[in-house]
């Protein structure tokens, strides 16, 4: 039930995007030829007509389009109405073209807008995207330090690692990366290693044969996980320079775990026991509040598991919309937020930041949605039906051929020009994006299908 409600909360904002068009063009004499909700694939759920627009509901909800005389030329309803008429869309002013173009987009932002100030009027308050984390209990069959750290439970966590904690995701993203024998290595710590083993075995060269025996230096800790805060929003990609070890590497690691010497079983590069070596733990570092004083405590390390050993309780941080006023400013600042949030993500993918194997579309917007407003109610529905409000208008406005932005640089383009752009040529472009966009979504789609078979979603 709650994956059909988000299907029709997405199915109701591409309706409201074709609305757009549809009133725009109306409100300037243009005729409308077909307003299609849905798009034209399967069935035909519904027909009929509207003055001298066709109104069609198709099977496949998740669409819509507006059509004009000029891009339905073969419909009998419109073939007696003059080229040079006013009703026609070619023949309007520039300007008027454009606010036609852009009124789906328009049309987005205002929905989005009125969805978030009906959330913050009948429930009373917003989420802040912000959650007091804290540590609720702990785990003593986890094999970590933190039980000696002084750790308590009850204390707010501030911080790891210097990075500020507003989700339990980013603590557990921070200490999983900071995991005990993570088969990553620094080639810092590599190469004093290396030094390290020279000083203690001047007889070694570059090999340690079988039945030779090495002193080894003491395990030490590797560099703290730094990230940025693109990456805890989940707006970026985590990378790392690190090396990672081989297969062999790894396993000579934890055969000298803990080891002052060693005495080799076969013949041994000198450089892998140093890769070995390399390869310890990430200490972790978390500044908590306990009553109304700021705590630091350092060094802490994961089990081999990646686990601090901690039980963590979150309570989510809302704003409070308490007077008329409150609704308006609160629901602004709440859409220019996440607006803020999906320009940056759109960059990060646009740069390569974010790979093309991580986009998602219609099938796991709907999967998340639904568990959403499972777990958190209707008040996050509608506010994810907002977010992907404004989404589709960012995603519109993009001068690609075959989207409204792209139909809105043609109109730049004839305005710089002074004369009409080749119609054909034109229509030849946005045939081809078209269907380059056709492929990006099967693409999308096949990455959701595959994210929920393999459990990601």
């Amino acid at each position: 039930m709650n994956i059909i409600i988000m299907l029709i909360l997405i199915s109701l904002l591409v309706l409201v995007h074709e609305l757009g068009h549809y009133l725009a063009a109306r409100a300037f004499g243009i005729q409308v030829s077909h307003f299609g909700i849905g798009l034209p694939i399967g069935p035909v759920l519904y027909e009929t007509k509207c003055g001298d627009t066709k109104i069609t509901i198709h099977a496949f909800l998740l669409g819509g389009y507006v059509s004009f005389p000029d891009d339905d030329e073969d419909n009998e309803d419109i073939k007696d109405l003059p080229l040079d008429s006013p009703q026609r869309f070619k023949n309007k002013k520039p300007l008027q073209k454009a606010i036609v173009v852009s009124a789906g987009v328009f049309a987005n932002v205002v929905f989005a807008m009125f969805l978030v100030m009906f959330c913050a009027a009948y429930y009373h308050k917003l989420p802040s995207s912000k959650y007091d984390v804290y540590i609720n209990d702990f785990s003593p069959e986890v094999k970590s330090n933190v039980m000696q750290s002084g750790l308590k439970k009850g204390d707010k966590i501030l911080s790891v690692n210097g990075s500020s904690i507003i989700n339990s995701y980013q603590f557990i993203f921070l200490v999983q990366k900071s995991k005990f024998f993570d088969g990553l290595v620094s080639k810092d710590i590599v190469d004093k290693k290396l030094d390290e083993l020279k000083r203690l075995n001047p007889n070694i060269k570059d090999t340690i044969n079988t039945g030779e025996k090495i002193k080894l230096p003491f395990m030490t800790p590797e560099k703290q996980v730094q990230v940025s805060n693109n990456v805890l929003l989940g707006i970026e990609k985590y990378k790392t320079d690190e090396i990672e070890l081989t297969k062999e590497q790894k396993a000579l690691s934890h055969l000298l775990e803990s080891k002052t010497e060693f005495s080799a079983d076969k013949n041994y590069a000198l450089s892998d026991i140093a890769y070995a070596l390399a390869d310890s733990y990430k200490p972790i570092s978390i500044s908590v509040l306990r009553g109304n004083k700021e705590l630091k405590f350092d060094n802490l390390k994961t089990s081999k598991d990646g686990l601090l050993g901690v039980k963590l309780e979150v309570s989510e941080i809302f704003v409070p919309v308490k007077k008329p006023l409150d609704i308006i400013t609160h629901s602004w600042d709440y859409i220019v937020v996440n607006t803020k949030l999906m320009l940056l993500g759109l960059w990060q993918l646009v740069s390569g930041k974010i790979p093309l194997s991580d986009m998602h579309g219609i099938v796991a917007i709907t999967k998340v949605g639904g568990d959403i407003i499972e777990n958190s109610g209707m008040l996050k529905g509608l506010l994810l039906s907002a977010i992907i409000s404004i989404d589709l208008a960012i995603i519109n406005l993009l001068p690609i051929p075959a989207l409204d932005g792209g139909h809105l640089m043609f109109l730049a383009l004839e305005k710089i020009c002074g004369r009409e752009l080749d119609e054909k040529i034109v229509e030849g472009i946005s045939r081809v994006f078209f269907m380059l966009l056709i492929l990006l979504m099967i693409y999308v789609v096949f990455n959701d299908i595959f994210a929920l078979v393999t459990k990601q979603l």
